[in-house]
């Protein structure tokens, strides 16, 4: 939203013709920061799928501990066993002794109870190793659940970026081989259209064919409001001839963005605030510029649909 702003403010102080060198840096520099604030989010969602890996990697190790502790538990129960089969040899070995002396009767006294107390000793530790182990295994239980529902989460939002990416590739099957592609890649979709497909040379003015495909596009966007929608423009790297509103091509590409925005915005079942603009100029080029087929392909605007984390987020959160 705060980038729909910032071009709407942009396209309006361009239109003037009279912006002064220190209000248009200014833009620049709130652009680039609106770049930035683009890598970040990227850069989040990266981080994200690492605490995913680094959670996966926790509970391998809790699951070893947990081995450990059963071993260890078994260990003492065995200990246990075993004292007591000598707990109950010497008490066989009190009963013939009683008949015989009161001095043999007194040692076999002392050691039974000394083994009652080691019996007693065991039996605490056997009982403290029962509850830190019952401990162990319900925080192993919650957090495998938590980890269980985060893949399910993770899943369910791939296979809808999937079914978004058929749905849309249903829905603009009409302009294929019309320089219109659908793809999906690293949990996004991305809409690639070329300006042939869009815009006359120079301009930013979308074309009856351009505006039936945003149409259609925004149909299948209308029914996804949990997606977040970016669309970049983007340029070849021949200098920009036009003259008035525009200096540059990331001025050309920033206005073909908001242009396709514009459109979107038509439909109202469209939440604005997924909505995001962006120009990038010629600084993202799909194809070598040497060739006039290269620059068509560079020439397009790309509407790149992701899915919002914030469900994943909090998932994460109660993991830690």
């Amino acid at each position: 939203m705060k980038k729909i702003t910032f071009f709407a403010l942009f396209s309006s102080l361009v239109l003037t013709s009279c912006v002064s060198s220190k209000v248009y840096k200014d833009l620049e520099g709130r652009h680039a920061q609106l770049q930035q604030e683009n890598a970040e989010l990227t850069e989040d969602f990266q981080e994200l799928q690492a605490k995913n890996t680094q959670n996966e990697q926790d509970l391998a190790a809790l699951k070893a501990q947990y081995e450990t502790l059963l071993a260890e538990r078994d260990k003492l129960q065995q200990d246990y066993t075993n004292t007591k089969k000598s707990l109950d040899k010497l008490q066989n070995s009190y009963d013939a002794l009683e008949a015989n002396s009161s001095s043999a009767l007194a040692e076999n006294s002392k050691r039974n109870r000394e083994l009652l107390a080691e019996l007693d000793e065991k039996e605490n530790a056997l009982s403290a190793e029962k509850a830190r182990l019952e401990k162990l295994e319900k925080d192993l239980a919650a957090r495998s659940k938590r980890i269980d529902e985060l893949e399910g989460v993770i899943a369910a939002k791939d296979a809808k970026m999937n079914a978004l990416k058929n749905s849309l590739s249903r829905a603009l099957t009409n302009f294929e081989g019309k320089g219109l592609t659908v793809e999906q890649r690293d949990g996004k979709v991305y809409v690639s259209m070329e300006n042939k497909l869009l815009f006359s040379s120079g301009s930013w003015s979308v074309g009856a064919e351009g505006k039936q495909a945003v149409a259609q596009l925004g149909s299948v966007l209308a029914e996804n409001p949990d997606i977040a929608v970016l669309i970049e423009g983007h340029t070849d790297n021949v200098p920009y001839n036009g003259s008035g509103q525009l200096t540059d091509n990331w001025d050309l590409s920033t206005k073909r963005a908001t242009a396709i925005v514009q459109l979107l915005r038509q439909n109202n079942n469209i939440d604005p605030q997924n909505l995001t603009a962006a120009g990038r100029g010629e600084y993202a080029p799909v194809a070598n510029n040497d060739t006039a087929e290269g620059r068509a392909r560079n020439r397009r605007i790309e509407v790149i649909l992701t899915p919002k984390l914030d469900e994943i987020n909090k998932l994460l959160q109660e993991i830690e």
